[in-house]
């Protein structure tokens, strides 16, 4: 792909080695090191002048760093007289943060979604996805699971949450009927602790649900949550890999849709088309 340069951040570099041999491109030179004082220091290693560059770089690991490195990075290239610049951000950081403290973008933003590779996997992979329900974990995510069901043509439920405090849930209320059907919670991430995923689980189990399937956008796991997982009545848990993950972990690749969204903006044309269909 002529004028066209894929440079990979730190933060994962296996999602972006996937991007490149989609696009049939070799990632760009790029070395990142950090000085006594543990500032970042990046070195461009190839010329960019007049290219469209593209930086792929995910909110994960040592976040506040790879935010930094992404923007010494994008300096560094529009320093060397690079076209354009676009930042490629698969988990994008600080987005759960209270609305109030955000701003407004004064650049183009084209905000990707999943929701067509995971609608890709269910009907590849749960032989009884037609006698299915898709679960909101709470009510914010109600009309993303209702888009997912409407699409699946099945029905919907929702897990209400009484919270005492952030991150700790006091109370679970189900709203819909899952008895005898395979339940599906699924929902933009489930961070920390996992106890909220395991709990909706055995609410969803005693609640007459045949099987449970947890399909999360970006699957953020600290602690015991991997323990609590595994113990929990989850046929399975499946994850994008937005952020890294563990080997063993089922993940549904959306490099397809990073590649094909960094090929139409190149191309000057509209990503819309990736809203609702998973390219090749």
């Amino acid at each position: 792909m002529p004028n066209i340069v894929l440079f990979s951040g730190s933060s994962h570099h296996d999602l972006s080695q996937k991007v490149a041999d989609r696009l049939g491109l070799e990632l760009g030179k790029v070395i990142t090191k950090k000085f006594s004082n543990q500032e970042t220091c990046v070195e461009i290693g190839e010329s960019v002048r007049g290219e469209d560059v593209y930086i792929v770089q995910s909110g994960c690991g040592e976040i506040n760093d790879n935010l930094m490195e992404l923007l010494i990075m994008i300096n560094a290239c529009k320093i060397a007289s690079s076209s354009r610049v676009t930042a490629v951000i698969p988990c994008f950081p600080y987005a759960r943060q209270d609305k109030k403290d955000k701003g407004f973008f004064d650049i183009a933003v084209d905000n990707l979604y999943a929701e067509p590779a995971v609608l890709q996997w269910i009907r590849e992979n749960i032989p009884e996805w037609k006698n299915c329900i898709i679960v909101s974990p709470d009510a914010g995510g109600a009309k993303r699971v209702t888009s997912i069901a409407d699409r699946l043509n099945v029905e919907f439920a929702l897990i209400h949450k009484e919270r005492k405090k952030a991150n700790e849930v006091d109370r679970m209320v189900l709203v819909g009927d899952v008895k005898d059907r395979v339940a599906i919670p699924g929902g933009t991430t489930w961070p920390t602790l996992a106890g909220t995923i395991c709990h909706a689980a055995d609410k969803l189990i005693d609640a007459g649900a045949i099987k449970v399937y947890a399909i999360l956008t970006h699957g953020i796991f600290s602690g015991p949550a991997i323990s609590r997982i595994n113990n929990a009545p989850f046929e399975a848990v499946v994850v994008t890999n937005t952020i890294p993950q563990e080997e063993k972990m089922k993940v549904i690749d959306i490099s397809m849709i990073l590649a094909e969204a960094i090929r139409r903006t190149h191309n000057g044309e509209s990503v819309s088309y990736l809203f609702s269909h998973v390219p090749l």
